[in-house]
Formats: C-alpha cells, structure tokens, sequence
C-alpha cells in the first residue's frame, strides 16, 4: 500500500546522530538499521503485491468469467425459455378454444401452427435444461481449480516470505546484540554522568577534564571610552598552569571583526565594594595590556572561583 511505502522511504532516507568523531561497530550497525528494515518492507510489500495481483489473475477473473460466461448465458436461455412457454401456452389456450366449425383448411393450419410452437418450446426447455446441467458441473471444476491455483499461489508468497524471515534471522540477532550492548553502555554512561554531575554540583573546579582550561565562563569588562564607561560581555577561558586568559568577545561591533584576544595574568586582586558601583568585581593586571582591568563576575561565588582560579588576593585596606 501507498501508506507501507511512504514509511519504507521514511527510513530510508532517515539518518542518525551521533555524538563524536567516530563509530563504534554497535553504532554503525544501529546507523544502518533502518535502511535494512525498508529493504525488508519493500520485500514483503512486493510479495503482498504480487499476491493481490494473484488473486485477481487466479482467483477473481476466473470465477467472474465463470459467472458472465456461464451463469449469464443459463440467465438468458431462462429467460428465453420462459418467452417460448408463454407463447406455446398461450397458443395452445387459443387453439382449445376454436370453433370445430371453422373450416377444416383452418383448423389443420392452426394445428401445424401448434405443432411447430410445440417443438420450438420443446427445444427451447432441452437447451434451458442442458445448460442448468452444464453449469452444474462444470461449477464443480470452474470454481474450485481458481481458488486452489490462489491458495497455491498464497503458499508459495507464504514460503517466500519464510525465506525472508530466515535470511533476515542472522542480521536481526546482530541488532539485537548491537542493540543490548549500546543499551548497557547507555546506563553505564548514565552513571558516570550523574556521578560526574553530582560532583560539578559539589565542587565544580575539582571535575576539570583533561585539556580543558582551569576555569571558564561569562565575564563583563570595564572598558572606558571618550564619552564614559561601558561594560563588554566575554567568554573567558582561564589555564592556571600557564596563566593564560583567553578572551572573546560576545558583542562583535559593526564593522569590525574581533577575535579572542589572549592575556598572560600577572596578579588577581578583589575590588573593593566601595570603590565601584557594581558588584562581584575583581581586578587583574596582564603582561600584554598596561593598566588594570576590570573584572564583573555573574555572582559572588562566581567571583570566588575565579579568584581561587587565578590566586586571587584581598584588597589592603
């Protein structure tokens, strides 16, 4: 049907994602999956097919030429059999009823008139019973012979698609062992998520992974101009072992193109509450870039691990 072949084009043509470079052999047999079940699909719709197309060929042709044939014609000699009675009958009432007066010429013309009415209707019913009979037994064989060819052919598509089952037997347990396996790497996956997560929730710079920067995140940085002050949102990555700060701008303005911009930290100090009107801030020097730069953390624990992060000091007062 249109509805199994929409759905075998589905999956087809349906890809999965996958996260990483790489396939591992479970995966690459998942990944193709769906491609081997709309071959399958296909397969059987075709047999289903040529099923349907069997039982009109075998089945349903015959017996309606069965029935426009042979049935049809038993119809019509009925019907003329039935014509031919009603005109003897109706010949033969008249003839009763004629005047043994009438002319002896006439009479023996009205009899011949009978005689051949009589034998056109004993012809007619031998036909009309002939043909019940014919009917009757060739019915026998003319009925029987299409749906046994249908039921042969029903066996035959029945085989086939046992073959099918039994060659796509050996891919189906792949799968199924493809697919146990990825299901236990998932939970064990899961496992070390929540047990990675759980950690980051307890103590977030103690789970930094291999290669990954010492701290990063979200800063805002004071940046003055002609007309004032303005405060610049950056994605900050910061390495403790090389004290390099990596910054890249969020708001690229019009024109110009900025990439990061890479700072070597010479000290980290906490600024002081009263001496700016925002909050959370801390204050950095670098090699690169002379004077002081001004650091907005999103929170006060927020500032705290950045200071942790870059050996952070108190301000004197």
């Amino acid at each position: 049907s249109s509805a199994v072949q929409k759905f075998s084009q589905t999956l087809q043509s349906f890809q999965f994602d996958f996260i990483g470079d790489t396939l591992t052999d479970d995966e690459i047999n998942i990944a193709e999956s769906f491609k081997e079940f709309a071959e399958l699909l296909n397969e059987v719709e075709n047999e289903r097919m040529m099923m349907v197309h069997n039982a009109s060929d075998l089945l349903i042709k015959p017996l309606e030429n069965f029935r426009k044939e042979q049935i049809g014609f038993t119809k019509e000699r009925k019907k003329k059999f039935e014509k031919d009675g009603e005109r003897f009958y109706s010949l033969l009432d008249r003839h009763l009823h004629l005047s043994s007066k009438k002319k002896e010429s006439q009479l023996q013309e009205a009899d011949l008139q009978v005689d051949k009415e009589r034998q056109n209707f004993f012809e007619s019913s031998l036909d009309y019973v002939y043909q019940i009979q014919e009917v009757q037994e060739s019915k026998k064989f003319n009925i029987v012979e299409p749906v046994l060819a249908f039921l042969h052919s029903l066996f035959i598509s029945n085989n086939l698609t046992v073959a099918l089952t039994q060659d796509f037997l050996p891919y189906k347990q792949q799968l199924q062992l493809s697919l146990q396996n990825t299901r236990n790497h998932f939970s064990s996956t899961r496992e070390e998520m929540e047990e990675l997560k759980k950690r980051m929730k307890e103590a977030p710079q103690t789970c930094k992974l291999p290669g990954q920067p010492t701290i990063e995140g979200y800063l805002y940085t004071q940046e003055k101009w002609a007309l004032g002050i303005s405060w610049v949102k950056y994605y900050c990555q910061y390495e403790k072992e090389t004290k390099m700060l990596t910054m890249t701008p969020m708001e690229q303005k019009p024109g110009a193109k900025q990439g990061p911009l890479d700072l070597t930290l010479k000290y980290c100090v906490r600024r002081k509450t009263e001496s700016i009107d925002k909050r959370f801030c801390f204050d950095i020097e670098t090699n690169e870039r002379p004077g002081t730069i001004t650091l907005q953390a999103l929170s006060e624990a927020n500032r705290r691990l950045w200071m942790e992060a870059m050996d952070g000091k108190e301000p004197i007062y």
